[in-house]
């Protein structure tokens, strides 16, 4: 089901619990680390100007890369990119509106053959510099991640334009016209399994399947929506890559989490915050190595209910390989002063 566990160390306390060798205590990296919360962050991306030039430019993506590490003693640097430059490199225009989120021109089953999966990975040439860049940069002892979205979550903002709240415009088109949606997503598969492999070929340690969109799908579209297309992402992946470790985030799976767990062949499966943690104990295998899942807001407000959740998590996950993690992505108004207890707090210290 996922990658055996190692008998040597690699010497990055991360990548060893992604391959399964459990630490004494946990390693710990947190989602969207580069960020709105950093005022270092905020500065290089008023230089940059649009956020895409911020992916694209090599010396600046790598500069909001190593900016978190630099601040707190993380055990991982995950790539500074986005999971919408797959449909951007498949030639779907998308931009980033100030105070609204990624814009796309939606696409339909007449749109589709417009996309050009075949320039896609060249159109990627800048991310995989700046993934070159950073292992470079990068302490021996730390793992760098890289990432992608996962098909149906790139593609509920292909076929939506925007972020939506119920995805509908995806549920519907994959309904209406299952033809022209198992099309976009055979594309989405193969240019992502690409775009991966070139990831780990550039230097990546490890890489995330963000399936952030899993929450509001029946069981039958969660197997044909998310488990099969991440299934085939992973096995090609590995066919060129063997025994990659890929961490598996599907936010929302809720009981369909261990059946994704399974069959996908993840190497980690990342929790989200709404996942209990007895329920996360009982269900899933004590070999598999799990990431989370601590609340954003939690971390927002700091003080002892943090402390007392953190402490929760390490304490509920200690008898299998765990990488703390928050169950969603940092906030903007995070304090920088939590985050530094926290990671001190999950070290031990």
């Amino acid at each position: 089901m996922h990658s055996p566990s190692p008998t040597i160390s690699t010497g990055k306390p991360l990548l060893d619990t992604a391959l399964g060798l459990k630490q004494n205590r946990p390693p710990v990296w947190i989602m969207r680390q580069a960020g709105r919360y950093l005022p270092e962050y905020r500065a290089v991306r008023e230089k940059a100007g649009s956020f895409l030039d911020l992916c694209y430019t090599p010396a600046l993506a790598t500069e909001v890369t190593l900016q978190p590490l630099r601040r707190f003693d993380l055990d991982a640097a995950i790539l500074f990119s986005d999971i919408l430059v797959i449909p951007h490199a498949l030639g779907q225009p998308v931009r980033f509106a100030q105070g609204e989120g990624p814009v796309l021109d939606p696409i339909d089953e007449t749109t589709l053959s417009t996309l050009k999966p075949e320039k896609a990975l060249d159109n990627l040439d800048m991310v995989l510099e700046a993934i070159e860049r950073i292992k470079l940069a990068l302490s021996e002892n730390k793992t760098l991640i890289g990432f992608c979205g996962a098909p149906w979550t790139v593609a509920t903002y292909m076929i939506g334009g925007r972020g939506s709240p119920d995805q509908a415009a995806a549920r519907l088109f994959a309904l209406n016209h299952p033809k022209a949606f198992a099309a976009l997503i055979d594309i989405l598969v193969e240019v992502s399994a690409r775009y991966l492999i070139a990831q780990f070929r550039a230097g990546a340690d490890m890489v995330q399947l963000f399936e952030s969109w899993a929450l509001n799908l029946d069981e039958e579209a969660f197997r044909s929506h998310v488990i099969e297309p991440n299934r085939r992402i992973i096995e090609k992946v590995r066919s060129f890559i063997p025994d990659a470790p890929i961490t598996g985030f599907p936010r929302g799976a809720a009981g369909m989490l261990a059946e994704y767990a399974e069959k996908t062949g993840v190497s980690v499966l990342g929790l989200d915050f709404a996942t209990p943690l007895d329920f996360a104990s009982s269900n899933l295998p004590k070999t598999l190595p799990v990431q989370g899942n601590l609340d954003p807001l939690r971390l927002v407000a700091g003080g002892a209910q943090m402390e007392k959740r953190a402490n929760a998590i390490i304490e509920a996950f200690a008898d299998r390989p765990h990488i703390f993690n928050l169950g969603h992505g940092i906030v903007p108004q995070t304090p920088i002063a939590h985050v530094s207890r926290l990671v001190d707090l999950v070290h031990g210290r």
